[in-house]
């Protein structure tokens, strides 16, 4: 009996469409990042924000962004000054002053359903031994954390989600990710129709054999 062998064409169009349709790779995660302004400059801040102390004048941002890791996390938008964002914040004997902004990011790194309020800054007094999120808490609530004391929303932002895996093929942003078909579900069908061809190919062979 000769031995069936499907065509060389069709094992390689199977195997790369089978390999296409596999887990699509992480590209990052969606989740508030937590920053320091030195000089002219953000850098990322070392601790969280529930255990850092700011000192009176200093300047903290948070930024809201899809980030593989946090050398490439996105930054706050623009500067701040101390002394413009407490301008209309006089100083009081007992609290310290200290300037946030509140970068909320785009509607590209949004989760689905969801848009991004504007950018903004706040002078929040607080007592000297106040935590950044004492701070935060002061002038932006609600905040959200999870079991872990990760903060998850500021301001009440995003509504769902905490620190989430963001895939490479996943939509982003406020539009509907079901908007049309995924590459995904156009490689499962062509699968579906090479199968299909491989079997009526098999089936002609063994009326001639």
């Amino acid at each position: 009996m000769r031995r069936r062998v499907l065509p060389l064409t069709l094992v390689v169009l199977l195997s790369c469409l089978l390999a296409s349709v596999g887990p699509a790779q992480a590209a990052g995660y969606r989740y508030w990042s937590f920053w320091e302004r030195s000089g002219d400059a953000w850098t990322y801040a070392t601790v969280g924000p529930s255990t850092g102390v700011p000192s009176d004048g200093d300047v903290q941002g948070f930024r809201f962004a899809v980030s593989q890791q946090s050398k490439d996390a996105a930054q706050p938008r623009g500067g701040a000054v101390f002394g413009v964002v407490c301008a209309r914040t006089p100083a009081q004997d007992g609290r310290k002053r200290v300037a946030l902004v509140i970068d909320f990011g785009t509607s590209a790194d949004a989760p689905v359903g969801e848009s991004p309020p504007a950018t903004r800054t706040a002078c929040a007094r607080v007592s000297p031994d106040a935590t950044t999120a004492d701070a935060l808490a002061s002038v932006a609530e609600p905040l959200r954390y999870n079991s872990g004391a990760l903060l998850c929303a500021i301001a009440g932002y995003p509504r769902v989600g905490c620190g989430e895996v963001v895939s490479a093929g996943e939509s982003v942003g406020g539009t509907d990710s079901g908007s049309g078909p995924s590459v995904g579900l156009f490689a499962g069908v062509a699968v579906v129709v090479l199968l299909g061809a491989a079997a009526v190919w098999q089936t002609r062979r063994r009326r001639h054999v």
